[in-house]
């Protein structure tokens, strides 16, 4: 499966940026994670399945959501009210199954939230 990450950018704190991932196939999961400067990669939301059951990190719980269109094989992370510590480049990951290791992975998108 080939991931195409894309919406990165820089915006101002407060703002809103919309996250995409594009799909060769569809998955049973999606997730996404992000890895600040010496930092090490985090967690961020997943969504398994048609139904779209959601997951988040408590650091993004309610300001991001994470969606998937089926028909279009592509997942979408939407960040609310964005803070500079959200400064990251953010992955997209997906696997065939609900549970375990993320199998596949896409490219970065760089997220810079200037305060």
């Amino acid at each position: 499966v080939q991931l195409q990450a894309s919406g990165g950018g820089l915006v101002q704190a407060g703002g809103s940026l919309r996250l995409s991932c594009e799909a060769s196939r569809r998955t049973l999961r999606m997730g996404w994670f992000r890895q600040a400067p010496g930092k090490e990669s985090e967690f961020v939301a997943t969504i398994r399945g048609s139904g779209g059951s959601t997951y988040y990190s408590d650091s993004v719980k309610g300001r991001f959501t994470i969606s998937r269109d089926n028909a279009k094989n592509t997942g979408y992370l939407q960040m609310n009210t964005l803070k500079p510590e959200d400064t990251a480049l953010y992955y997209c990951a997906a696997a065939d199954n609900y549970y375990g290791d993320y199998v596949y992975w896409g490219q970065g998108t760089q997220v810079t939230v200037s305060s």
